[in-house]
């Protein structure tokens, strides 16, 4: 009975394990998306700051290559768009992680007072 209450213990930890390396990604996934929201809020800010008739180029690779204002504002103001909609998904991800972990927690908590009351006997 030790050894089935051990093994499950032991599956039960790895389950956590696997679920805390998931949370971290998507943490980080997170991260990295709120710095790409911010880098494009400002280029946004930037635009509200230019004048009507001012150039606007954009970088592809090594050249710099003239675009519309119009569509340069469309493509940020998309890119942000999609960049806050990933952000919610991440977080609603990451809130699902964290009540997943917890009631990992709670079996394993279990399965260690039950294992410890059956070393016991």
């Amino acid at each position: 009975m030790a050894e089935v209450t051990q093994q499950m213990l032991e599956k039960q930890v790895g389950e956590f394990q696997a679920l805390q390396k998931e949370y971290s990604k998507a943490v980080s996934s997170r991260t990295t998306l709120e710095a790409q929201l911010k880098e494009n809020e400002m280029v946004k800010k930037e635009f509200d700051c230019l004048k009507e008739d001012s150039t606007v180029y954009k970088l592809i690779g090594p050249v710099l290559v003239k675009q519309d204002r119009p569509e340069a504002e469309a493509n940020v103001n998309k890119r942000i768009e999609y960049i806050a909609g990933e952000i919610k998904r991440l977080e609603t991800q990451i809130k699902t992680f964290e009540e997943k972990q917890e009631q990992k927690k709670m079996e394993i908590v279990k399965l260690q007072t039950a294992f410890e009351q059956l070393k016991q006997q």
